[in-house]
């Protein structure tokens, strides 16, 4: 079971270093921000959203007029391009908004002024124009499918009816058959709920806009948005109502509230088995040994969260494919859904990753079976670090985590560091398993 609440009493440190400052963004709670808008524009900002099939950047932001700006990076992780190696995501730019499209009373809807955006794991922004009519935009990914959703609200808030023209939306990209690994992809831009509608003073009218796409000779999936944006909900809540941080700081609280939406989100349903990815329009359907096997995969048995706890698993089995007898590098990082290999900066103290995040993993998990299994992975990249102690005890490599950015010698303390944790936790999981005369002996 997750663990429900933690609770820290710590100094109001980050509450002293920004009182003097006026935040464009103030927690409404301890799972959303708010920035309700003021005269200093023009402000752009961007935030990253994840399914499992579908990743975007959404840049978002008020022009110096008050109007909306909006541009949205989407990434297929499952649709390769070639050459197929880490960055071979399918990614493509839209900066279409349907409410330049719209009629009210045969006249386009002008004079967009935003007053308010809301970030709770979905984007939603507010608007008026002229004080006639209300708009809520709702920007959010399909949890499964390879769609991103957007859900448009707009209500009559004069004393008239207004007449509402909402065209349909519907273009289709293909993309060059020579370079994508399984040829063209299709890239499909619609709409759902277009017509006219007669709104009398309170009434709302609602329309969807949707971005998906799919491989040739896929059927296109018009996702259901407003059931998407249920599913949506509910797996927020899941990361908002599990392993709560509970300090005096609402600005710390809300913080790891966001860092658990961001962390959890990033699992892509590779055809390599779920994959975490940083993201970042560069870092998909590919696993690392410090960024999934050391960072995140340790966390999410505190989190209670199944899916990224099958993700660890997935990370820690593939790696244990290139144990060997002769002791020779495990990869950097597997990509391409699993079908290839990153080993560009050499040894980066990988088996030292590998055996602190797993061993840690094992530990938080709890489980026998999972116990059981990565353990030959543990004691393997255990002993290679053993094989690769210099005269000092130092464990060798040619890098550390950090890949060369800053020098880190033929032996370094970030390897060092992760290897003699990973021995002392290697230790109790041994003991956990009655394996206590066997670890204890080797290491």
């Amino acid at each position: 079971m997750p663990l429900k609440k933690i609770i820290v009493f710590l100094p109001l440190l980050l509450s002293l270093c920004v009182s003097g400052q006026q935040n464009r963004w103030v927690p409404s709670d301890t799972h959303a921000i708010k920035w309700t808008i003021d005269n200093r524009l023009p402000h752009t900002d961007h935030i990253e959203l994840s399914g499992q099939q579908i990743s975007a950047v959404i840049s978002y932001g008020v022009n110096t007029d008050s109007s909306f700006f909006l541009r949205r990076d989407m990434v297929w992780p499952l649709l390769r391009t070639i050459p197929n190696n880490t960055h071979a995501s399918l990614i493509r730019s839209f900066n279409l908004d349907p409410v330049t499209l719209l009629f009210v009373n045969k006249k386009l809807l002008l004079h967009e002024k935003v007053y308010e955006v809301v970030l709770d794991g979905k984007i939603t922004v507010k608007s008026t124009f002229d004080g006639k009519i209300d708009l809520a935009r709702t920007l959010y990914p399909s949890t499964t499918l390879p769609t991103f959703c957007e859900k448009y609200e707009l209500k009559n808030i004069g004393q008239k009816m207004v007449t509402l023209e909402i065209p349909e939306v519907k273009v289709m990209n293909t993309t060059d058959p020579d370079a994508g690994v399984d040829g063209s992809y299709r890239i499909v831009t619609g709409s759902v709920n277009h017509g006219v509608f007669q709104l009398k003073p309170g009434e709302t009218a609602r329309f969807y806009l949707y971005f998906t796409a799919l491989k040739e000779g896929q059927d296109i999936i018009v996702a259901d948005v407003e059931n998407e944006l249920v599913k949506r909900n509910t797996l927020i809540s899941e990361f908002s109502d599990n392993l709560v941080l509970e300090t005096p700081d609402l600005i710390l609280n809300t913080a790891f509230s966001f860092a658990k939406i961001r962390a959890a989100e990033s699992i892509f349903q590779t055809r390599g088995g779920p994959m975490h990815g940083p993201g970042g329009l560069s870092y998909y359907a590919a696993i690392w040994a410090n960024d999934q096997a050391e960072y995140i995969n340790p966390f999410f048995p505190y989190l209670g969260y199944k899916y990224g706890i099958e993700s660890a698993l997935n990370a820690y089995r593939h790696f244990a494919r290139f144990m060997n007898d002769a002791y020779n590098p495990i990869p950097s990082s597997i990509i391409a859904e699993g079908t290839d290999i990153w080993n560009g900066a050499g040894d980066r103290g990988d088996a030292a990753m590998i055996a602190y995040g797993a061993s840690r993993f094992a530990l938080s998990q709890g489980d026998p079976v999972i116990a059981e299994e990565l353990w030959p992975l543990i004691a393997w990249c255990l002993e290679y670090n053993r094989r690769h102690l210099n005269a000092r005890g130092v464990v060798t490599s040619n890098s550390d985590e950090l890949e060369g950015r800053f020098p880190s010698g033929e032996a370094n303390l970030c390897t060092s560091s992760l290897y003699y944790d990973a021995l002392i936790s290697a230790v109790y999981l041994g003991k956990s398993m009655g394996k206590e005369p066997e670890i204890v002996q080797a290491y």
